[in-house]
């Protein structure tokens, strides 16, 4: 009615426009999430499943605070929460942490920070808000596209020297997706990406390291090494497979149980649930995933004004890359790299990362019948 041709709502007009269906199917991966870190501790909720009952608690009520704030205040926000990121960033570099070698880390007293999980996110928002503002014929000329470039390139820089490549690969491909949702020609990826395959040789020889380099061999071949290099995804599919149709049962998991799986609460968290629950509860989870996805464009497509659009386009694709990047490498069928099953994993800034995500675009929703102008 008279909420959808205003640009201002009361807090209980934005209380209606939640879109709880949307939110129920989040907090029903993160109980999979639990469940799954349950059984990862052997069956108790020490040391990761309590820890990621209280992050989702708190990124949960983040999350509805996220999306009661007016979208214009985010819009106006946008390049100050990148700045931030990317200071984080450059923090990291300076008096950073080291974790399973590498400098990722960031202790902020009352959290220990992954920055580049946070530049996932606001990559997007700002390239989304930078979009909003200029039209579609501006996108398709090459110099609208350097201030759009350098945002994706910096950050992505900072965080291969970490090193991180997974998240730097997220990086670019989240912002290179935007860009091409909001219409710079396809003509002009196909150029970046024929010259990303013609400077393979020149990084792998001078800027991938020795381990990225084993894991890329070790992918092509990996029983070259069973027990070294290609022991994670060798034992992974072994959990897998051994998960057959219907699975073990809980805590059954023979390769979770008796420590054969590595890295079980994190990246490999997928051949866990897979092997206990099986083929079918694999795709149950994987459906699951599907509908907020499919929420989350839904939520882009009923979008009036461009903010809204983009940002809950970018989002939820950078979701989806989440998740075909994780599947994706426990299976083998990509390169081993460290990316979280979000919702599921442990570990807290990416939890609050997606979180933060999935209010920005429930925000974009809320407001989904606001009318920005460009300025």
């Amino acid at each position: 009615m008279g909420v959808g041709r205003r640009d201002e709502m009361t807090f209980a007009e934005r209380v209606w426009q939640i879109n709880w269906g949307y939110l129920f199917f989040i907090t029903l991966v993160a109980v999979v999430g639990y469940v799954a870190l349950y059984a990862a501790a052997g069956g108790s909720a020490e040391p990761w499943a309590g820890k990621h009952a209280v992050r989702f608690g708190v990124g949960f009520a983040g999350l509805l605070i996220v999306a009661m704030t007016d979208l214009k205040v985010w819009q106006s926000l946008a390049y100050w929460m990148y700045g931030a990121a990317l200071l984080l960033l450059i923090a990291v570099e300076i008096k950073g942490q080291i974790g399973m070698g590498a400098q990722r880390w960031i202790d902020l007293g009352f959290i220990r920070l992954q920055p580049s999980e946070v530049m996932k996110v606001c990559v997007v928002i700002a390239l989304a808000r930078y979009f909003s503002r200029i039209t579609v014929e501006d996108a398709k000329r090459l110099p609208a596209l350097v201030i759009p470039l350098g945002l994706i390139g910096v950050p992505t820089l900072l965080v291969l020297i970490q090193p991180d490549l997974g998240t730097a690969l997220m990086i670019t491909m989240a912002g290179a997706a935007l860009m091409f949702l909001s219409g710079v020609p396809y003509k002009y990826f196909m150029i970046t990406i024929g010259a990303g395959l013609a400077a393979i040789p020149l990084a792998w020889q001078f800027f991938l390291h020795d381990y990225q380099k084993a894991r890329v061999m070790t992918f092509l071949n990996p029983e070259s090494d069973p027990l070294g290099a290609g022991y994670h995804i060798t034992q992974s599919k072994i959990a897998l497979g051994s998960g057959g149709i219907s699975g073990k049962g809980f805590l059954e998991g023979t390769q979770s149980r008796l420590n054969f799986l590595p890295e079980k609460q994190t990246d490999f968290i997928f051949t866990l649930l897979a092997e206990e629950w099986g083929f079918v509860g694999g795709c149950a989870l994987m459906l699951l995933f599907i509908v907020i996805m499919v929420y989350g464009y839904l939520i882009s497509w009923r979008s009036n004004n461009s903010f809204g659009r983009l940002l809950s386009l970018g989002l939820t694709t950078n979701f989806l890359l989440y998740i075909f990047i994780n599947i994706a490498m426990v299976m083998g069928l990509i390169p081993v790299v460290g990316v979280p099953l979000p919702l599921i994993s442990n570990g807290g800034s990416a939890m609050l990362a997606v979180l933060f995500s999935f209010g920005m675009i429930m925000c974009a929703y809320v407001h989904r019948d606001y009318k920005m102008i460009r300025r």
